[in-house]
């Protein structure tokens, strides 16, 4: 079986820097001096000092070619021949060994919008899901030699890690309440995307600030038929909610028609008669259409 060989990570270290405006300031003289004996040596005719003088002068040039400078939230990953020489982070005019080369990593708060995916929810149901990342690179030695592109591997990273959240929970669970949905437990499924993601691009050096989903919906193929069953469960839970008013005021309506305020108010009740007060009155409440009453005005006799 084959091993894969385990390498040492590189880690993040401060580099070896010289502030840039006092170097300069010496290159410039050093410039100027050596221009001045160059001149002086070839007035007096010294080939060897001006010879010299004129060494000097291209060195000097090479050694500027050492400078680089850095924007605020910005670090410069140095390398020498390939090897990782420090990271340094200091804003301003820098000077290093000219042989060294600086990747410049862009320490800002970043952020995009995954693209809007249709994956299958915990139930099997397709849905169409997007969302809203931000990161920042927090670690420059691995962003840059840990993953190949660190932006392109958060993108993909992100990507996947929305598509696995979706998959781990539904989107809507109806009368259970006790399992957590992508619609109504908003919160906690943007910690576990924000955890799973925080998991995935640690390689990278980039530490995730915020994962928020921004787009979430049925697939357009069951998106009606969806809607019909949310509206279906909404009148049945409203229906319910008013019998179960229609049920406890009956009794009392009844109690309170027995009992009135003194003896020449009261309404004796035989079983029969309860019975179709009842039925009535839960008719009344209870129907979702306006009610035509029959006023029965007694029997008409010869």
């Amino acid at each position: 079986m084959m091993q894969v060989e385990e390498r040492v990570p590189v880690v993040e270290r401060a580099a070896r820097a010289l502030p840039g405006v006092p170097t300069a300031i010496a290159a410039v003289v050093a410039l100027f001096l050596t221009v001045v004996v160059f001149i002086g040596a070839a007035a007096n005719s010294q080939p060897g000092l001006a010879g010299l003088a004129g060494f000097a002068f291209v060195v000097i040039l090479v050694l500027c070619t050492g400078f680089y400078m850095l924007p605020p939230n910005t670090s410069g990953v140095l390398t020498l021949f390939g090897d990782y020489r420090g990271t340094d982070d200091t804003t301003g005019l820098r000077w290093v060994n000219p042989f060294i080369s600086d990747q410049k990593i862009s320490l800002r708060v970043r952020n995009f919008t995954t693209q809007t995916s249709k994956v299958n929810d915990s139930n099997g149901n397709p849905i169409m899901i997007a969302a809203v990342v931000v990161w920042q690179v927090v670690d420059t030695a691995k962003a840059a030699f840990a993953v190949d592109d660190y932006v392109d591997y958060v993108t993909v990273q992100s990507e996947a890690a929305v598509r696995h959240m979706a998959r781990s929970y539904p989107y809507d669970a109806f009368d259970d309440t006790h399992t957590i949905t992508m619609i109504d437990d908003v919160d906690t499924v943007n910690q576990s995307l924000e955890q799973e993601l925080t998991e995935r691009v640690q390689a990278a050096g980039v530490r995730i600030v915020e994962a928020r989903l921004t787009d979430l919906s049925y697939a357009p193929e069951i998106a009606e038929a969806m809607l019909r069953r949310q509206q279906a469960a909404a009148v049945v839970a409203a229906r319910k909610k008013i019998v179960e008013g229609a049920v406890s005021m009956t009794p009392d309506a009844v109690a309170q028609l027995q009992a009135g305020e003194d003896d020449a108010e009261v309404i004796e009740l035989d079983t029969d008669r309860r019975a179709t007060f009842a039925s009535n009155l839960m008719t009344v409440i209870a129907s979702d259409q306006p009610t035509n009453p029959i006023v029965n005005v007694g029997t008409l006799t010869r």
